[in-house]
C-alpha cells in the first residue's frame, strides 16, 4: 500500500482542502508513492513518537499537530523538531498530519467536544465550523457546569471565569485554541464557552457569560482515536498501531 492510499482514507474524511490558509496538514515528510507497511497513529510528531515507529517497524505517522508547521530556516537534529525530522527522513518514514480539516470534519475534533457534553441541536459557530454551539439538554449553574467539564474531559483542574450567579443553557465550543471566537459565542447567546489556550485578559467577561480553558491537549487528543477507527474501519489486513507509550501532554501541572 502507498502513502497516498492511506492519505487518501483520511481525506475522505478530513478533505485537505478544508484546512485553515495558514496550516499545513498532510504529507510533510515522504513520497506519496512510498511504499507502506505499517502506520503508528499519534497526536503530535515527538522524536519519541518517530523512535516508536523504528523500534516497532512502522513507516507511517499520521498525527493530528504538524511536525513542521511555519517556516523551518535549518534541521538541527540536537532541537527538537529537528530530531524528529532527522529520524523520519533517515529511516524512510512517512508523516502525516490531519490538523485543521480534522476540526471542522463531521465527526472531528469539534463534534466529539460537543458530543462529550451531550449537545443537543448543534451548529457551526463561525463560517469555518472550527467552533461550534449547541444545548445542554438541561440547564445547569455556572458551578455544576463546570463539575459537568471536569467530569466529561477527565480533568484535575481547568481555568474559568466566575462561575457563580450564571446558567448555562447554550454552549459554545472549539478545539485547541479558541479564544478568537469569545466574542462569536457571545453574539450567539452561549452562555458559556469551552476551549484551550485563553490568555488572562478575556477571562474578564460579559454578565451572564463564563469562559472555561480546559487545555489545547484536553481538547483534542480524543481525534488520535478517530482517526485510528476510521484507519481501522478502511484498511482491513494492515498493520495499524497507536501508541504503546501515553501521549504526553507537554504542559505538566503541580
Amino acid at each position: 500500500m502507498k502513502a497516498k492510499d492511506i492519505a487518501a482514507v483520511i481525506e475522505r474524511f478530513a478533505p485537505l482542502d478544508t484546512q485553515e490558509k495558514w496550516d499545513n496538514a498532510g504529507l510533510c515528510i515522504g513520497s506519496p508513492e512510498q511504499e507502506v507497511h505499517g502506520v503508528l497513529v499519534g497526536f503530535d510528531c515527538t522524536p519519541e513518537l518517530v523512535s516508536e515507529a523504528i523500534e516497532r517497524g512502522l513507516d507511517m505517522i499520521v498525527t493530528h499537530h504538524p511536525l513542521i508547521f511555519g517556516g523551518i530556516s535549518k534541521i538541527d537534529p540536537d532541537t527538537f523538531t529537528g530530531r524528529a525530522i532527522t529520524l523520519a527522513v533517515r529511516h524512510g518514514i512517512a508523516v502525516y498530519a490531519a490538523h485543521t480539516n480534522a476540526d471542522k470534519a463531521r465527526g472531528g475534533v469539534t463534534e466529539l467536544m460537543a458530543a462529550r457534553l451531550g449537545l443537543k441541536d448543534v451548529e457551526p459557530l463561525v463560517e469555518s465550523c472550527l467552533a461550534q454551539v449547541g444545548w445542554l439538554e438541561q440547564p445547569l449553574s455556572g458551578e455544576r457546569f463546570v463539575a459537568l467539564v471536569k467530569e466529561r474531559f477527565g480533568l484535575r483542574a481547568l481555568r474559568c471565569s466566575d462561575p457563580k450567579g450564571i446558567t448555562v443553557r447554550k454552549v459554545g465550543l472549539c478545539g485547541g485554541s479558541g479564544s478568537e471566537f469569545i466574542a462569536d459565542a457571545l453574539a450567539a447567546g452561549a452562555d458559556a464557552y469551552v476551549t484551550g489556550d485563553i490568555s488572562y485578559h478575556r477571562f474578564f467577561c460579559d454578565p451572564g457569560f463564563m469562559v472555561l480553558d480546559i487545555g489545547h491537549y484536553e481538547s483534542e487528543v480524543e481525534i488520535v482515536d478517530a482517526l485510528f477507527s476510521l484507519l481501522k474501519e478502511n484498511l482491513h489486513n494492515f498493520a495499524l498501531c497507536t501508541s504503546h507509550k501515553k501521549e504526553h501532554n507537554p504542559i505538566h501541572y503541580y
